[in-house]
Formats: structure tokens, sequence, C-alpha cells
């Protein structure tokens, strides 16, 4: 006779598994989603800051993927409270991040981060940089609000995510998250909604991918063959939630096979909700197809530890707690190889711990108010 196995005991197996990702081994299959704070003025990570990341590799988190940060490019961002992946004092911040990440047990990525034609002329940190993207096209079809990239502008950006990743690598970090997702930089060249180049950076979705591929082999070239690379994409942009890079498998494969053979090691795949299937004929979400595709490990987000609609929580609403047996059928299939969490784990930086030990009846569900603090 057969004995079912306690939902307790099986996520705390399946989820404890160690994964590797090019030779590094993250203890579990945790990971912590990267959700832009706005606590590091100057765009440096302080005491609050290692704290804030220490408290969840400590319970648990075996990997953590940092909000995202400005790499050194006058237009890669526009707040002075989002922390750069730049300068003396804000890397001096990043690695003791970094150190008490280790400490707790776990490893850590930073998210490098551009966001192109998001950007508003004016703002922090450098005011009079002007908002660029591949057409000078915002997502919602805005014209003339930015410039179109130079083949100089290329360059320029391209190094600056290499200098971040070698920069990473030097203070300490285990691989580097490069954020190709939600509309920003690297999406806006992705997306044909955003991209209208005719030149060889336009056109295709093999060549609406040659930035992206760029950058990723540019990192590559500049950090040690087995320091990790991770590429995060997504279909959906902030300001057009039903956007599609791919209607197809076959398109898909074609945008991600450039990124692969440039030299990323593993993708995070973004959608709103996992557990819905991307394509018709199959129930593999994103990050499925994504493994399908291209043989490398991926990362699946998405309302994971949550119930309900998308944005509900930052609208105000809590958002009740969903539970895990699908996503733990999903993992034990590999469809994917890790799953990154995030509203839930910013609400309760136990979450891992809780989970990993079958308290589940001590999860807390998410309410807005979380987002104002660094607990």
């Amino acid at each position: 006779m057969s004995v079912t196995q306690p939902a307790s005991s099986r996520a705390a197996e399946i989820l404890s598994r160690p994964v590797s990702i090019n030779g590094l081994t993250v203890p579990n299959r945790i990971a912590m989603a990267p959700m832009t704070r706005m606590f590091s003025p100057d765009g440096i990570p302080g005491e609050d800051v290692v704290s804030y990341y220490g408290r969840r590799a400590a319970a648990g988190v075996g990997l953590i993927v940092t909000e995202g940060t400005y790499v050194g490019h006058e237009s890669a961002g526009q707040s002075d409270r989002v922390p750069r992946f730049h300068g003396e004092e804000q890397l001096a911040g990043w690695a003791k991040v970094a150190e008490a990440v280790h400490a707790g047990g776990g490893t850590i990525m930073p998210q490098l981060w551009h966001i192109g034609m998001v950007r508003k002329q004016g703002e922090p940190p450098f005011a009079d940089a002007p908002a660029v993207g591949p057409s000078g096209i915002r997502v919602d079809g805005t014209e003339g609000a930015g410039k179109a990239m130079t083949q100089r502008d290329l360059d320029d950006v391209i190094g600056a995510f290499a200098e971040a990743a070698a920069a990473a690598e030097r203070i300490g970090f285990d691989g580097v998250e490069i954020h190709g997702a939600h509309g920003y930089l690297i999406d806006q060249f992705l997306w044909a909604g955003t991209n209208r180049r005719t030149d060889a950076y336009g056109g295709d979705p093999v060549a609406r991918a040659k930035f992206a591929a760029e950058i990723v082999a540019a990192v590559r070239e500049t950090v040690s063959a087995e320091f990790p690379v991770v590429f995060r994409y997504s279909q959906w942009k902030q300001e057009a939630y039903e956007a599609r890079l791919a209607e197809t498998p076959e398109e898909l494969e074609a945008i991600l096979a450039p990124l692969a053979a440039a030299g990323v090691d593993a993708f995070h795949a973004s959608t709103r909700r996992y557990w819905l299937p991307e394509f018709d004929g199959s129930d593999l979400n994103l990050a499925g197809w994504t493994k399908k595709l291209t043989g490398k490990p991926t990362i699946t987000v998405g309302s994971v530890g949550l119930d309900g609609e998308f944005l509900r929580g930052f609208a105000g609403e809590g958002a009740p707690v969903k539970g895990i047996d699908d996503l733990l059928d999903r993992l034990e299939r590999d469809e994917f190889d890790m799953v990154a969490v995030g509203r839930a784990l910013l609400q309760d930086p136990e979450w891992a711990a809780k989970v990993l030990a079958g308290r589940f009846d001590e999860l807390k569900p998410f309410d807005a108010a979380a987002l104002r603090s660094l607990s």
C-alpha cells in the first residue's frame, strides 16, 4: 500500500536539493527575486540594505538576486535612491552585502540594469542625460521622448555592463544577472514594438537579440569562465502586460539561441503567474519552454506563494497565500530548476525557513505596507 508523502516533508525534500549553475552550487532551489528598493541614498547600499539581504540568506534563501542596480552609464537610471553598481562607495557597500549573504549561507548575484526609454530627462542621478533606446520610442508608443542609440552609445552601454560584471566578481559576488525584461533597455531591443531599427540591431528576432547577445558576450569575456551569467527576460512589459516577444516556441528559440551561444548560463523567465502555460498545446510555462529550447537551467517566477492578480498587492489589497503543490510537481519533473520568490519573501523574511520546515500555517499574507520598509 502506497503512503502519500506529507506536504511538509515533500517541500523540504524537493526545495532543499542543491542546483548547479556553471559550477556554482546553490544550496537549494529557492531564489529571492529582484525587487527595486529605493533605500540607497546616492546609490550607496547602507547597513540597512546589508541586514535586509543578510536576514533572508540566513533564513534559507539559496540564491539572492539583488534589486536592479544601475550600470555606469549616464542614462542608465532615474533615481538617486536606487543603488548603483559603479563608484567606490557604492561598490564598497555592495561588498558588505555579499559578505553578509555568504555569512548566512547563501549565494548572491547583482542584477545589472539600464532602464533605457523609461527614463525621463531631468531626473537624477544625471539630470542632463537623455533617455536612450533602440528607436527613441517608449513602450507606450510615445515618440520623441528620447533618442535612438548610435553605435557609440551601444558600445558605451555594452562596456558599462561588462565593467559592472567585472566589479561584481572582484568584490566577491557569485555571478551576475543581466536585466533584459519588463520593457527596460535590453527588452526594448528585443521587442518589435519598441525596436524599429533598420540596421543590424533591428528586424527579425535574431537581429533584435543582437544587442543583448553582445552584452552577454562582453560580460562573458570580462569575467572568469566559471563565473555564472544569468539573463532575465519576460514577454510582458511594465506598461504593456499583454505584450509578447514571441507567439510561438520557434520565435522564442530564435531570440534565446543567440543569448545561450553568447554565454548565458541560466535564464530567469519572468511571468505574472508562474502556473499559466506559455503556448497553446502544452502545460509548460515560460521557464519550462526556455529550458526545453536552450537546455540551460532556468528560474521561474510569478506570484509564487500568492494568489490573485499580480498587482493587487501594489494597489493596497492583501494577497492571500497560495499553496505550492503545483510548484513542487513542476520542480520534480524538471520543468525548471529554481523558483524565485518576490512579494511573499518581501513580506516575510523567514518565508524560506518556514516552507523548508513545513511551517505553512506561519506564512504571512502580503501587505503593500511591506514595500515601504526594509524589514
